[in-house]
Formats: C-alpha cells, structure tokens, sequence
C-alpha cells in the first residue's frame, strides 16, 4: 500500500489506512508502576485487554477505545495480586473493569498525544497520554501491516476514589502501553 504525501498537514501525517485496525495482542501490552513506601517501586501489567483504533482521513478523525479486565492484574506475586482484587482494594466484583475512549488525538511525525476519558468503576475522569508512533511494517509472519504506538501516562488513584493503603501505596500510578494493531483487510468486491 501505498499513501500519498501531497494531501492535507493532517493526512499526511497518518500513514495508516482508513477503518478499524484490529489490536495484536500477542505484541501488546498495558503495564503500570507504583511506589510502595515511598522508597520502591512496584511493576504489573494487566493481561486482558481489548482495544479498537479507528482511523479516518485525519487526525480528528481519529478515535481510541479500550477495555482493561481489572482482575487480570499480574505484578508478579499471586498473594499481592489477589489481595490486590479484594474488596479491600481494587475490589474486581464492583468494579471489573477499566475503560478509555479518546476525546482527541494530534500531533504530528513520532510524536502525539490523546485525550481521553478513562472509567474505572462509576467514576469518570480525563486523561492525557504522551504517544509515540513506532512506525508501519507489512509483517512477515501474516502478511499484513501492522502499526506500532508507545502511550505513557499517569493517572491519580484518589480522583477514582482508590485512596486506599495511602501510607504504604503512592498516590500517582505511571502507565506505559505498548499496543501493536493490525490494518483493516482490504473488502473483496
């Protein structure tokens, strides 16, 4: 596929197709970091994850949703893990799941960023995510192009009403998702 560079600022800095581009998730991942005690950091990412990237023909037209499930939190201890699905933390029974939709998304070449709302539970706040585009490549093992983005953020678990273990958790809680999609297939005629 080729894509043509002499159309608008906006269109030409999306080299991707137009349509949904279906996310890998064998090359994807969402990965968190906290301090605990405040002198350490504690590592996890969260294994199930849905995610959808639609593209149009400009960046306005860009558009980001994504469905984390909470219980699928790993951080490399299974005792911290389920203690951290309890009731007495995240509390996976109330609230199963994670969810962002963009708002917007601009920027240009390797850099954007997205804005967006993220619901974890019945609460509702906005966020920012500094982007980088990694570029396309058609894969050799289907075929198929495939787009990669970098996303870092982070959020506060008090504006989610997750304002416990203060004392011994941080506050402020990084996000680094590394997301692979693959291009939309061409519709046969």
């Amino acid at each position: 596929m080729t894509y043509d560079n002499s159309t608008t600022t906006h269109a030409a800095s999306l080299p991707l197709a137009s349509g949904d581009w279906e996310l890998d998730p064998l090359h994807s991942a969402v990965n968190f970091t906290i301090r605990h005690l405040g002198i350490a950091k504690v590592r996890g990412r969260f294994g199930e994850v849905k995610a959808r990237l639609y593209v149009g023909g400009t960046a306005d037209d860009v558009r980001v949703s994504a469905e984390i499930a909470l219980a699928s939190i790993d951080t490399g201890n299974p005792d911290r893990d389920a203690h951290t699905r309890s009731a007495e933390l995240l509390d996976v029974e109330k609230r199963p799941t994670m969810a962002f939709r963009s708002t917007r998304v601009s920027g240009d070449g390797e850099e954007w960023s997205m804005e967006g709302d993220l619901t974890i539970g019945d609460v509702t706040r906005p966020v920012t995510f500094a982007v980088e585009f990694g570029g396309v490549v058609d894969s050799p093992v289907d075929s198929r192009r495939h787009a990669g983005f970098e996303a870092t953020g982070e959020i506060r678990r008090s504006d989610f009403g997750l304002d416990f273990g203060t004392g011994f958790l941080g506050d402020v809680v990084k996000v680094q998702l590394d997301m692979q999609f693959v291009e939309p297939q061409e519709q046969g005629g």
